[in-house]
């Protein structure tokens, strides 16, 4: 196999907020009944995923329930806003660039996030991205236009999760991770060390203090993308 593979975690990583931490905040400053609390709370739970204590069920039960009180259309408008008002702002030049060097390079890319798919594959489509793995969200009746259930399905790309759903993407594709002569997997958070270290190029990027000491103990390039 002669095709590389570039892999990206997405918040605080190619952008520079949490996308669900500034969703839940988008909402709640629509002045939508409950959306306020809601990010406050959403707020705690950040802070324990960058202290990497994060129960990701409590979140997952928490933070996806909102979605189901309304109709795809209405979220889908409101998402349409949120990205023109809070995400477009945040792609910043650097990002671009750094994504755009290895699709001319011809490599299969990539976004591994533990962000809700309905929160983020509107931002890997502005990216450039074909392909993004994230919280898959159920439907009622399985219908993927169907109005959310509420809950998740299948594997959490989280911790480990991001591993297996990565290497279950890459098997559909005829891939495995192991067979691609380089690797690359960028991302900001201690969270992600396990896909860091079976990639053959991890890289900490923009990262918190202790995927810092780590890339520094181990010699893992850094880069900052932004300010």
């Amino acid at each position: 196999m002669s095709r590389n593979l570039a892999l990206f975690d997405l918040d605080h990583t190619l952008l520079p907020l949490d996308s669900d931490q500034a969703w839940a905040h988008f909402i709640a400053g629509l002045g939508i009944e409950g959306a306020a609390r809601h990010a406050q709370d959403i707020d705690e739970y950040y802070r324990q995923y960058v202290a990497g204590t994060l129960d990701m069920a409590s979140y997952l039960d928490y933070t996806l329930a909102p979605l189901a009180r309304h109709s795809r259309e209405q979220l889908d408008a409101w998402h349409a806003q949120f990205m023109q008002e809070v995400i477009a702002p945040a792609i910043l030049p650097a990002a671009r660039e750094l994504v755009q060097r290895h699709v001319e390079a011809g490599d299969l890319c990539c976004i591994v996030t533990a962000t809700n798919v309905f929160v983020t594959a509107p931002i890997g489509r502005a990216l450039g991205f074909e392909h993004l793995l994230g919280i898959e969200l159920d439907t009622e009746g399985g219908d993927p236009l169907a109005r959310f259930t509420g809950t998740s399905m299948g594997v959490p790309t989280f911790r480990e999760g991001k591993i297996t759903r990565t290497e279950t993407w890459l098997s559909s594709l005829g891939h495995r991770l192991q067979d691609f002569p380089q690797s690359w997997f960028y991302s900001d958070s201690i969270n992600d060390v396990p896909l860091l270290e079976r990639v053959t190029h991890p890289v900490a990027t923009n990262p918190d203090a202790r995927l810092r000491a780590i890339a520094n103990e181990r010699g893992w390039p850094v880069i900052e993308l932004f300010a």
